[in-house]
C-alpha cells in the first residue's frame, strides 16, 4: 500500500494549517509542504461551552497551543521554511515560538548532529495586539501531577493552606491516575491523541528525539484553565531544572528546558499579555533544590510511598514498561534513590525500589554520570551533579550505607578528589531561586520550609 506521506526530511516547508475547537475537542492540523495533513486531537472531558466573556482569551490560548504542539511534528523534517496559514503572528508570538523550538529541541539537535540556529524563523507581520484583559477567572488552581515526588510535594503544600485546587494531567496513565486519587483532590484528566501520521513519518525515516513536552502540557492546561475556570496553573519544577545538561558548540543543551525558569517566565508573561491578565503560570517548587524536595517528600510519610514513581519508562508512548513502578535501570530511578537515601530509613527506601541500587557494582557508570564524574549529567530530569555529590558524601558518613558497593567506591576513589567544603548537604535544603508564585498561594511556599 502506498503511503499518503513522503520522507519529511525532503520537505521544503512546515505548515501550521488550522486549529479548531468544538464539543470539547481541540484539533490541531499541520502538514509538510502540500502533503497529507497531520491532525492532533486534545479532548477536554465534560467540557462546557466556552464561557461568555472568555472567547477572545480561549481563541488566543488555542492559537498558542497550535504553535507549541507543532514542535512534535516539525522535528520530523526540520525544513527551513515555516508557514503559518491564516491570521499572521505578531512579533512576541513568533519570538516565543522561535525560542521554544530552538532551545526545546536542543537535545534533539545535539543527539542527531544538527544545528538549528538560524534555521527556525517563525514569520510575523501583525501588529502587537492590545494587552489582554482580566476575564474574571475563579480563584482556584490546576496542579499538574506526574505521579512523581515533586508534584506530590506541591499538592500537599497547596492543600496545607486550604486553597481550592484540582489535580490535572494529560494522557492515559493509570499510575498517574492512582497517584492523583491519593491526593484527595478533584481530578481532571485531559486526553491527547497524536496524529497517527507521525508514526508513519518515523517509519519513512523522519528525524526523531526529545521534545519539550512540559511546554505542550502547560499550554493545554492554559486552555483548560479558561474553559473550566481556574486562575492559576501551578507546576512543581524545582530550580535545578534551569541548569543545562551540557554545553555543545557554544549552545547550552538542557533536557529540562521547558521546566526551567526561563521558559516559565516567558510563558507567564505571554499569558498575561496575550491571553488573560488574571491567568497565572508558575512553579511552586522553583526556589528549592531536588534534595530539598526529596527531603519534604520523605517527611510526608507513607501515604504516597507505594503509589508514586518518577521512572520515565512508565510513561513511554511506545516500548516496554517496567513490571513494577521502578525499573532500577534508568537515570531517574538512580537519582531518586540517591536523593531520598539521606532522608529516608534504608529498609523503607529499599522496599520501595525492590533492591538497593547503591550496592550494585554494575551501576557504577550510571551513578558516575549523576555525580558528573568522568561524564556529563544524563539527559533526564535529574538534579545537579553537585547535589548528587552532596548526597553521596552524606551517605559515606553513615554506617548503614558506607559499605555498600557504590558508596564505598565513592569514599575511596572519588571523595579524595573533591573539595569537602563543597559537599555539605545543608545548603541544598535552603530556598534560593526567584519565583512567580501569586500572592494568594505564597503560604504554600512557607509550608515547604
Amino acid at each position: 500500500m502506498t503511503s499518503a506521506f513522503s520522507d519529511p526530511r525532503q520537505s521544503r516547508a512546515f505548515r501550521f494549517v488550522r486549529h479548531t475547537y468544538a464539543d470539547g475537542v481541540a484539533e490541531l492540523v499541520y502538514a509538510f509542504d502540500d502533503g497529507a495533513e497531520l491532525a492532533e486531537r486534545i479532548t477536554f472531558p465534560g467540557a462546557p461551552a466556552v464561557p461568555a466573556g472568555r472567547e477572545a482569551a480561549f481563541a488566543a490560548a488555542l492559537r498558542l497551543l497550535h504553535l507549541v504542539a507543532g514542535v512534535s511534528y516539525y522535528k520530523a523534517g526540520i525544513p527551513e521554511t515555516i508557514v503559518v496559514d491564516g491570521e499572521p503572528l505578531d512579533e512576541e508570538s513568533a519570538s516565543l515560538a522561535d525560542a521554544l523550538y530552538l532551545h526545546g529541541l536542543a537535545e534533539f539537535a545535539y543527539r542527531n548532529g544538527l544545528d538549528l540556529r538560524g534555521r527556525i524563523r517563525f514569520p510575523f507581520s501583525a501588529a502587537r495586539p492590545a494587552a489582554a484583559a482580566a476575564i474574571g477567572l475563579p480563584k482556584r488552581s490546576l496542579l499538574p501531577i506526574g505521579g512523581g515526588k515533586d508534584s506530590v510535594v506541591a499538592v500537599e503544600a497547596v492543600k496545607s493552606i486550604g486553597a481550592d485546587a484540582t489535580a490535572a494531567w494529560v494522557g492515559n496513565s493509570p499510575l498517574i491516575a492512582e497517584c492523583a486519587a491519593r491526593t484527595g483532590l478533584s481530578t481532571l484528566n485531559i486526553s491527547r491523541e497524536l496524529a497517527s501520521g507521525l508514526f508513519e513519518l518515523n517509519r519513512l525515516g523522519a528525524w526523531n528525539g526529545h521534545i519539550p513536552v512540559t511546554a505542550i502540557n502547560s499550554t493545554i492546561l492554559a486552555l483548560a484553565a479558561i474553559l473550566y475556570g481556574y486562575d492559576s496553573i501551578v507546576f512543581a519544577n524545582e530550580r535545578s531544572a534551569s541548569v543545562a545538561t551540557l554545553e555543545y558548540d557554544g549552545q547550552q543543551v538542557n533536557h529540562q528546558w521547558s521546566k526551567g525558569f526561563g521558559f516559565e517566565k516567558t510563558l507567564h508573561d505571554y499569558l498575561h499579555s496575550h491571553v488573560a491578565a488574571d491567568l497565572d503560570y508558575c512553579s511552586l517548587l522553583r526556589p528549592w533544590s531536588e534534595l530539598a524536595v526529596t527531603s519534604a517528600f520523605a517527611r510526608l510519610g507513607g501515604d504516597y510511598f507505594n503509589v508514586f514513581s518518577s521512572c520515565n519508562r512508565n510513561f513511554r508512548i511506545l516500548g516496554p514498561k517496567p513490571a513494577d513502578r521502578w525499573c532500577g535501570q534508568c537515570p531517574k530511578c538512580h537519582f531518586v534513590f540517591l536523593a531520598l537515601a539521606p532522608f529516608m530509613a534504608k529498609p523503607r527506601l529499599v522496599s520501595i525500589f525492590g533492591r538497593n541500587l547503591l550496592d550494585d557494582d554494575a551501576l557504577a557508570g550510571a551513578f558516575d554520570a549523576l555525580l558528573e564524574y568522568k561524564d556529563h549529567k544524563p539527559f533526564e530530569c535529574v538534579g545537579e551533579g553537585a547535589e548528587a555529590r552532596a548526597a553521596m558524601a552524606a551517605l559515606a558518613e553513615r554506617p548503614e550505607w558506607r559499605e555498600d558497593a557504590l558508596v564505598s567506591r565513592f569514599r575511596t576513589e572519588i571523595l579524595p578528589q573533591l573539595d569537602r567544603a563543597e559537599l555539605a548537604i545543608e545548603p541544598w535544603l535552603q530556598p534560593g531561586a526567584s519565583h512567580l508564585v501569586p500572592e494568594r498561594l505564597r503560604g504554600a511556599l512557607d509550608a515547604l520550609g
